[in-house]
């Protein structure tokens, strides 16, 4: 099969970081299925790009299309001739649309029914034919986050599209998008490279791009900046703080990236190293560094587009650069530490939280009286003091001016002027973790009191935002309520806090008098969330939605219910119990419940006698279980009762002629769906 290799670089102006892995990727898959659609055989595709170009380049692509048989299906075949096998007019209609004749049709059986097919042979054409279609449909598939349009083009990209390279071997594929027409042109890097470099073949291209100071592979970029940074690390002997957002985001910020350091003056870590490390990497892309002991040091290391003739003066311009934010921070820092936490929480007043909701002050005021019920119902009175401190001043960072300016940092702010004023630990602690954990996935508090504060924010928030109808919707979240409800959980599972939600709403609820439809509308959707929560955890369905009605709005107890419904679900015995279960609901569905009292003397069988004694011993046992959240206990109980029940089934026909007979066990069957009914409705497990 003769092949040739196939090259298309979209040429752009600077593309955002952002958004080029997620468009390398879609113009991966869009390739490969243009591709397959077309019937085009080849080897590799390769999806690379640089801020400044977006490559495809395809391995061996055929010269020629597969030939390749299409096969259409038309009417059934009872519709498709009468009675003396004449072609009705469907079958002429469905031919004639095919460019067939009747005869030409074939029939074949799917489903077990005959249908005409109309079966047509194509031969391929040649690929270099049909490439310009393929290519410019490959480029206008591509979406960003944002694009523009430009000049008077009638397209729109993520940055404006200044070049197309687009050659098949030696040929050019001719393609347009927009005002730009493809040819053999390409260029280098924008400050080192040539404008203007024409490639005779796509065997030159990627050492031309090479010698023009362009490295288009991203993975070959990354290797290239920590070669350099190892480098640095072994000059200075230090550790440079690696994270890998930022280094994806430098990645795609450069063609040819140089790796650099620079330093700034040692007073500037008297600033929190949180607010340093945010200064420079997210103002200025730079790397933190740090001492073998994990300590941050004075120095950074940045990563260039341009490897300069001399590149301290690189160096020096970025250290300008970065000391003057710095010194921004600094000011800050130092401002905000000559107001007292006091006066901070008082300037809350004059920041809204929500238009109908009030200022941030008296949010802070209903944190306040929520986390002390909280306290108390988790039986931790002796921190109640701290609790009420650090509620109080929860909030004082947002009007600072450090917060003001770098709002990633709120709470962090928070616990560096509390230690700073010399406020308990666990309170300047309580400052940071009330925000934990930020994330799925994210630490939760390690302390009573900025888990307890956090808990009270989140369901303040959840009740006064459900308040004001602007609860989540199918397709918008705009105040995160559904993070919220997760970390709740997050929180309560991981620190073991029995709490009953339902308390706390309506704690929190009668702060704003809530109407009691907007309070089952916050339960359910705290419900939910908890449901959505245990099922990413792999939890059967059924078994969260039965642990769900066993212990409404209690998440931990949910949690374990749930995980030891989901061990005994594995038992035989619990699979016996479960269908006893549901004969027990269906046979008192049908009857007509006129029965009266189990009458003992009626019983004419051991197994009916055996399960009546037990089952009143057996249903309080249960019910001091559920009491108590003792679910190995519950567990135990209804391992006892299974076998009665089911030698019970075994033994008895319920629907006995006697009519006192009947009633009677089905009187014995309504104990036993009391029994049920208590823990929840076990026809979900079947």
């Amino acid at each position: 099969m003769d092949t040739k290799d196939l090259i298309l670089e979209i040429g752009t102006e600077e593309i955002p970081a952002r958004f080029i892995q997620k468009a390398l990727e879609d113009l991966y898959l869009y390739t490969k299925q243009e591709f397959e659609r077309a019937y085009i055989e080849h080897e590799e595709i390769k999806v690379q790009g640089t801020p400044r170009r977006f490559l495809i380049y395809i391995k061996d692509v055929a010269i020629i299309q597969k030939d390749r048989e299409e096969r259409v299906k038309g009417p059934a075949k009872s519709k498709s001739f009468d009675v003396n096998g004449n072609a009705t007019k469907a079958a002429e209609g469905f031919a004639k649309s095919q460019g067939l004749h009747v005869c030409d049709l074939k029939v074949e059986l799917i489903n077990n029914t005959e249908y005409l097919m109309a079966v047509t042979s194509q031969s391929g054409l040649e690929t270099k034919e049909i490439l310009p279609e393929i290519l410019e449909r490959i480029i206008k598939s591509l979406s960003f986050p944002k694009s523009m349009y430009w000049e008077n083009n009638n397209v729109r990209f993520a940055r404006p599209v200044r070049w197309l390279l687009a050659l098949f071997g030696s040929d050019i594929i001719n393609i347009r998008f927009g005002n730009v027409l493809s040819n053999r042109i390409t260029r280098g890097h924008r400050f080192m490279g040539s404008s203007k470099i024409e490639i005779f073949t796509t065997d030159e291209y990627f050492d031309e791009l090479k010698r023009n100071f362009v490295i288009i592979d991203p993975e070959e970029r990354k290797r290239k900046i920590f070669t350099g940074i190892k480098s640095i690390e072994k000059e200075l002997d230090v550790k440079v703080d690696i994270e890998e957002n930022l280094l994806k985001e430098v990645i795609h910020l450069n063609e040819y990236p140089i790796a650099f350091y620079g330093s700034f003056n040692k007073t500037f870590l008297e600033i929190p190293e949180e607010v340093l490390i945010l200064t420079m990497a997210k103002n200025q892309r730079y790397f933190p560094v740090r001492d073998f002991d994990g300590n941050l040091l004075p120095y950074f290391v940045g990563v260039s587009n341009n490897l300069a003739v001399n590149m301290d003066v690189v160096k020096e311009g970025n250290e300008r650069v970065l000391s003057a934010r710095l010194y921004d921070a600094a000011f800050f820092w130092n401002e905000d530490r000559k107001r007292t936490l006091e006066e901070m929480t008082n300037d809350l007043k004059n920041i809204i939280y929500q238009e109908q909701l009030g200022s941030l002050y008296e949010k802070v005021q209903r944190i306040r009286k929520l986390s002390s019920v909280l306290t108390e119902k988790l039986g931790k009175n002796k921190i109640l003091p701290m609790i009420d401190r650090a509620a109080s001043i929860s909030k004082a960072d947002i009007s600072s001016s450090m917060v003001y300016e770098f709002p990633e940092v709120q709470g962090i702010m928070g616990r560096e002027y509390a230690k700073k004023a010399g406020e308990d630990k666990r309170v300047s602690l309580a400052m940071y973790e009330q925000y934990l954990p930020r994330f799925s996935g994210d630490e939760i508090p390690t302390d009573d009191i900025g888990a307890i504060i956090g808990l009270a924010e989140r369901i303040d928030t959840i009740t006064s935002i459900f308040k004001i109808g602007q609860e989540p919707t199918s397709t918008q979240d705009p105040y995160a309520l559904r993070r919220a409800a997760r970390c709740i959980n997050e929180i309560i599972w991981g620190l073991f806090y029995d709490i009953d939600l339902r308390y706390l709403v309506e704690t929190s609820a009668a702060l704003f008098v809530l109407e009691s439809k907007r309070i089952e509308q916050v339960l359910s959707f705290l419900n939910t969330r908890i449901e959505v929560q245990l099922l990413e955890r792999n939890f059967d369905r059924n078994v969260v939605l039965l642990a769900l009605q066993t212990v409404p709005y209690r998440p931990l107890q949910i949690l374990r219910l749930a995980e030891t419904l989901q061990k005994v679900c594995k038992e035989d015995w619990f699979a016996d119990l479960i269908i006893a279960a549901v004969r027990v609901k269906n046979l008192l569905t049908k009857a007509t419940r006129e029965f009266n009292e189990v009458d003992p003397q009626k019983f004419l069988n051991d197994s009916e006698k055996k399960l009546n004694d037990e089952l009143e011993y057996l249903t309080t046992i249960a019910k001091d279980a559920i009491k108590a959240s003792d679910w190995e206990k519950l567990s135990l109980t209804l391992a006892k009762l299974a076998p009665l029940i089911s030698r019970f089934f075994e033994d008895v026909l319920v629907m006995d002629k006697n009519l006192e007979i009947r009633n009677n066990r089905l009187a014995l069957l309504a104990k036993c769906e009391l029994f049920f009914m208590q823990i929840g409705d076990f026809s979900l497990l079947k």
